[in-house]
C-alpha cells in the first residue's frame, strides 16, 4: 500500500519559501527560528517536512532559551527525530555557545559591569540552577581566571568568603568580581543576595583583595552591586 503525503515537503515549496534559499537570498536574520532549525536538522519525516518538525522541537522546548536544555534523549522522543538529528541540534547549539563566550581571558580586560556580562551572559543565562562564580583579576583589570565556587538549587546558592579568597590567594589575585545568576530570568539582588555581598566585602577588606562588583545575571539582562550604588 502507498503511503498517502499529507504535508508539503520544502522541496514542493516555492523557491523564495524554502529555508536555505530564504536564508542565502534575504540573510540569516530574515529567517525565522523554525526556518534556521529546519536547515540544521536539513529533512523531516513521511508525515511532516522539517519546518514542521522544527517548530514542533521548538514547542517541545516551550521557549528559544529552553532548547539548549533538552538533552538527546529528550530530542529523540519526537517522531521524527532520531539520534542523527539530536546530535545534529546539540552540536549547533554547543558551537554558538562556545562562539559566544570565545574570547580568551588572557586577553580580556574589564573596564565596566558591560564587559562582565559580555563575557559570561551566554554562558549563565541557561543555568537552571545557581552557580556562583568568581573573576579573578590582577592589578590591570585583566583576567586571570574564573572560578566556580558554587552550585545552589533552584533559587539559591551556599557561597562562603573562605572559598573566594582561598582561590585568590592561590591565583595572587588583586581583584575580584563577583558573579551568579538567577534562574528566574530577574536578576534583582536578594535580601540574601546584599548580606552575602557585604561579608564578602569585608573579609576581603581585612585580606587586601578588593571586590570590585557583585554581578546578577538574568535573562538577557544583569544587575551590577556598584551600578545599583550597594558596593
Amino acid at each position: 500500500m502507498k503511503f498517502k503525503k499529507d504535508h508539503v515537503t520544502i522541496k514542493e515549496l516555492p523557491e523564495e519559501e524554502r529555508p536555505r534559499e530564504k536564508m542565502i537570498r534575504f540573510g540569516a536574520e530574515r529567517v525565522s527560528n523554525a526556518e534556521l532549525l529546519a536547515i540544521i536538522i536539513r529533512t523531516g519525516s513521511r508525515r511532516e517536512s522539517a519546518i514542521a518538525l522544527a517548530e514542533k522541537i521548538l514547542s517541545k522546548a516551550e521557549s528559544l532559551r529552553e532548547l539548549p536544555l533538552l538533552t538527546i534523549e529528550e530530542l529523540m522522543e519526537l517522531n521524527g527525530v532520531g539520534l542523527a538529528k539530536g546530535v545534529q541540534i546539540k552540536a549547533a547549539l554547543e558551537l554558538g555557545r562556545r562562539m559566544a563566550s570565545s574570547i580568551k581571558q588572557e586577553d580580556k580586560n574589564v573596564s565596566s559591569p558591560k564587559d562582565v556580562a559580555d563575557y559570561l551572559m551566554e554562558e549563565m543565562r541557561y543555568y537552571q540552577k545557581e552557580y556562583f562564580k568568581v573573576i579573578l583579576l590582577n592589578t590591570k583589570n585583566q583576567i586571570i581566571s574564573t572560578e566556580l565556587i558554587s552550585i545552589g538549587s533552584l533559587n539559591s546558592s551556599i557561597v562562603h568568603p573562605r572559598e573566594i579568597f582561598s582561590v585568590a590567594i592561590k591565583k595572587v589575585s588583586a581583584s575580584v568580581i563577583l558573579v551568579h545568576n538567577h534562574p528566574s530570568g530577574d536578576p534583582t539582588p536578594s535580601r540574601e543576595d546584599i548580606e552575602v555581598t557585604k561579608r564578602i566585602i569585608q573579609a576581603g577588606d581585612i585580606i587586601g583583595i578588593t571586590v570590585l562588583d557583585h554581578m546578577i545575571i538574568g535573562e538577557g539582562r544583569y544587575y551590577s552591586f556598584r551600578e545599583g550604588g550597594l558596593i
